[in-house]
């Protein structure tokens, strides 16, 4: 049994996507599905106006705006693997679920664009998967596009991210002259705007093209060939070991608009991203993914993916063990058991139920409130609890109200749920039990507007609270009279104390005021 688990999880591939917003993250995506033959055809973002939407893009407020928002999950099967991509929102305001996601993968696959090189919410994500230790393979896209120069590109990753880079394949030219990739890999040449095989031209034993292809006097070809030259004396070399441990990313060039490189990038992915490893439980313990017993933990939670259902998926990354329809397992935070009976895959907001997955697999478990992000799961007997994920303290707040007073239960029922899937967070005045939404970044406050609107039927009314700095204070010190407009009394929706401080000069003044009380950045 132990032998054949194992099997099955060596052929689970799972990584996540991460950009800057419109480096291209969505659009490669889509060609992944497209050659795991999950979609007949790739539309992009941009084409909204024609009702073509990114597969991965289902909620409403993605399709009119063109952004991702959400964490989408896509599955299919390519040359005998299991392929899991977690496809993440690359605006910043939404970058706690992308953190949160990215501890639900193996590797990740970094898409910078060609034009622009490293940005900052690249720098940012990077330094999460970096911390975290796991592969990462680059992709430098839109190389249809007028770009800067490759090395220069490949130089960058390691002046501004600090990691090697090494080459896969190069461009031959970019923009209108492109006419190529050399791909040094496969000791071939891939034709830009050629379809089938008849793309690829086999290299001779110097790694040139043969005389008779017309390509091989273009100058743009042999100033490719100079700078690969110049590649393999001074750049680094390919080691395996290396991109295992997160310290070298293979660099692929290509562009996902045109379908250029991207089969050749997700042929060597797939080659040489690593199957599902241990994961730290318990504080020290480590457990292996074909360990007998089923374990998992939660690190997503969304409401509405069907809105004519309003159904709630609680999304769990299988950390050992197999599942099965039916299967018993005991919550940890709580020590309940729950029966899994309704487990669906996906295919973006296309769902399937699942009878059976292994370590390595997303899993959507159907939730009526059982379960909270960063929840561990377990059958057996013995309690597995994985490491906490990470939680971001809110810089922005808002009152909020529902703006017709008889739709309360709606109101209520949405901001709840809302609430659960961890992009914003809620609180209430200490005092009068007003709430307040804390969040990361605006585009929040604005997606969690929307949704209210559209998928629980209640409008809001938003008033502005400004930046301010939460700090939790201990409720034995806390005396209310401590409260004014410069440092507001909340409850967070656990009921513990907070203060919300108008900026730093007003939290520098309550501790001046009362140096003995200790405040907190987080819980």
């Amino acid at each position: 049994m132990a032998e054949k688990l194992l099997d099955q999880v060596n052929k689970r591939r799972t990584f996540a996507i991460i950009s800057h917003p419109d480096a291209g993250k969505t659009t490669i995506t889509e060609q992944m599905l497209l050659f795991g033959g999950v979609i007949r055809s790739a539309g992009t973002v941009k084409a909204r106006k024609s009702g073509h939407f990114a597969t991965s893009d289902w909620m409403e407020i993605e399709k009119k705006r063109g952004i991702s928002v959400t964490s989408s999950v896509m599955q299919f099967e390519y040359e005998g693997k299991r392929i899991n991509i977690l496809d993440t929102p690359g605006h910043q305001d939404f970058s706690e679920d992308t953190y949160r996601t990215l501890m639900a993968v193996d590797a990740a696959v970094m898409v910078i664009d060609s034009a622009k090189g490293i940005e900052p919410q690249t720098k940012k994500l990077f330094k999460v998967v970096r911390k975290r230790g796991i592969p990462i393979f680059t992709f430098m896209n839109k190389l249809d596009r007028d770009g800067r120069d490759g090395l220069d590109l490949v130089a960058e990753l390691e002046d501004i991210l600090g990691i090697e880079g090494v080459a896969m394949n190069w461009p031959i030219g970019s923009g209108k002259s492109l006419k190529g990739l050399y791909d040094i890999q496969n000791n071939r040449v891939e034709l830009y705007r050629k379809d089938g095989d008849d793309r690829f031209i086999d290299l001779d034993s110097d790694g040139k093209l043969p005389e008779s292809e017309e390509l091989s006097q273009d100058s743009l070809y042999l100033s490719a060939l100079d700078e690969i030259e110049l590649i393999k004396e001074a750049g680094n070399t390919f080691d395996e070991d290396k991109v295992l441990a997160g310290e070298q990313t293979p660099v692929f060039f290509g562009s996902a608009l045109t379908n250029f490189g991207v089969e050749t990038f997700l042929k060597s992915f797939v080659d040489l991203a690593p199957a599902p490893s241990s994961h730290k439980v318990n504080d020290d313990e480590e457990l292996k993914p074909d360990d007998d017993e089923f374990s998992g933990f939660i690190f997503k939670i969304q409401a509405n993916m069907n809105p004519n259902h309003r159904d709630r998926i609680a999304f769990v990354r299988i950390g050992s063990g197999e599942f099965e329809k039916g299967l018993d397992v005991t919550l940890a935070r709580t020590g309940k058991a729950v029966r899994l009976n309704n487990a669906t895959e996906f295919m973006s907001s296309e769902r399937v139920q699942v009878s059976k997955a292994v370590a390595g697999d997303i899993v959507g478990l159907y939730d009526t409130g059982n379960f909270q992000i960063g929840d561990s799961i377990y059958a057996g007997k013995r309690k597995i609890v994985y490491e906490p994920l990470p939680e971001f303290t809110p810089e922005l707040f808002m009152r909020v109200t529902a703006k017709n007073v008889m739709k309360q239960k709606s109101f209520h029922k949405g901001m709840n749920q809302l609430v659960q899937e961890g992009a914003v967070q809620l609180y209430r005045n200490f005092n009068t039990d007003e709430y307040i939404l804390g969040a990361v970044g605006q585009l929040q406050f604005e997606v969690f507007k929307f949704r209210m609107q559209n998928e629980y039927n209640s409008e809001v009314e938003m008033t502005s609270l400004g930046k301010r700095v939460a700090r939790w204070i201990d409720p034995e010190q806390l005396d209310p009279k401590m409260s004014s407009s410069r440092n507001l009394l909340v409850k967070d929706r656990y009921d513990k104390p907070l203060f919300l401080f108008e900026n730093e000069f007003a939290m520098r003044w309550f501790h001046d005021k009362y140096p003995d009380v200790k405040l907190t950045e987080k819980l």
